[in-house]
């Protein structure tokens, strides 16, 4: 990792569960005295949530709709400049999106940024959760028309050609099986925004291209890559009554350089786990927060030792 200013990164699909990862890592943060400046991958959305609506609503249900998870709705150039400013000089500008969980902290609208504020100078490394940790951005204009090329050129040329997994230092994906995935987003949008299946079923398709093109191919680069698979039938997700329980997944760990990482630890500390292929450790679900400290917390410990001396 940066001696200086190390980037770890935790990437995933909205409701893939890296929210709960960003709690288990300020929890070794916590405990290793780690000072982190924690960086939110919504805090990068080109506009506010009130007019993000607008334009997903109107473009909703077309055959070119936008999506979250796309360049129309995201300045990966901005988070690009961040990473690469704090990964060579310790600088940058952070924001936040007020959501009604974080209305209480901020003298903010909910659904509106937080002005710009500076990095404190005597943080130990930046911290990003979201969705494009890892994010290269280069195919943005993938299902456009020659006209739509040109014009979305000019209001988006910033975000072509953007590698921002080039500065990150600790890359980590969180990625259920799709099926999984996606009885997750309709459950979310049932119960918590009060959507039909029939909307949520639309909501996924209409992000499919974008996931596939700037999510998916994250967990190509990832450096450990966490991926949640069910034990159960979860064959249609458009039926299942219920998201399958931590008891009834097990979770797939892939590390891209097997070389740099003890397997033997890994398989003493974490119980029930075992390895299927030279990179890849399987672990029970409910060990999920236990091997990610396991895992993680000595690579950490590492890196601030390092910048200490």
């Amino acid at each position: 990792m940066s001696v200086k200013h190390p980037i770890v990164a935790i990437a995933g699909a909205s409701g893939a569960g890296t929210t709960a990862v960003q709690q288990a890592f300020r929890e070794i943060f916590f405990r290793q005295g780690i000072n982190a400046a924690f960086v939110e991958g919504d805090s990068f959305f080109k506009y506010e949530l009130p007019e993000m609506c607008k334009l997903m609503d109107k473009y909703a249900r077309t055959d070119k709709p936008v999506s979250c998870y796309g360049p129309e709705l995201n300045d990966f150039s901005a988070l690009e400049n961040l990473f690469r400013e704090y990964s060579t000089q310790g600088t940058g500008r952070i924001r936040h999106l007020v959501t009604e969980e974080k209305a209480s902290l901020f003298d903010t609208p909910v659904g509106h940024f937080t002005p710009w504020e500076n990095i404190a100078d005597n943080a130990d490394l930046l911290f990003y959760e979201g969705m494009h940790g890892g994010v290269v951005a280069n195919t943005w204009a993938r299902r456009k028309s020659d006209q739509q090329v040109a014009h979305d050129r000019r209001k988006n040329s910033g975000n072509e050609g953007v590698n921002v997994a080039q500065y990150v230092d600790l890359l980590i994906g969180v990625v259920p099986a799709i099926n999984l995935e996606w009885i997750q987003k309709i459950h979310n949008e049932k119960h918590c925004r009060k959507k039909s299946i029939e909307d949520a079923t639309h909501t996924i398709l209409e992000r499919l291209q974008d996931y596939i093109h700037y999510i998916v191919p994250q967990f190509s680069l990832t450096d450990i890559n966490f991926q949640r698979m069910p034990v159960v039938d979860t064959s249609n997700p458009f039926i299942a009554r219920d998201i399958p329980t931590e008891s009834e997944s097990v979770i797939v760990v892939r590390f891209r350089e097997p070389a740099k990482y003890n397997f033997t630890h890994y398989l003493d500390r974490i119980n029930g786990s075992f390895m299927s292929r030279a990179n890849t450790l399987v672990i029970p679900g409910g060990a999920f927060k236990h091997a990610l400290d396991v895992i993680c917390a000595p690579i950490l410990e590492a890196c601030c030792k390092s910048k200490l001396r």
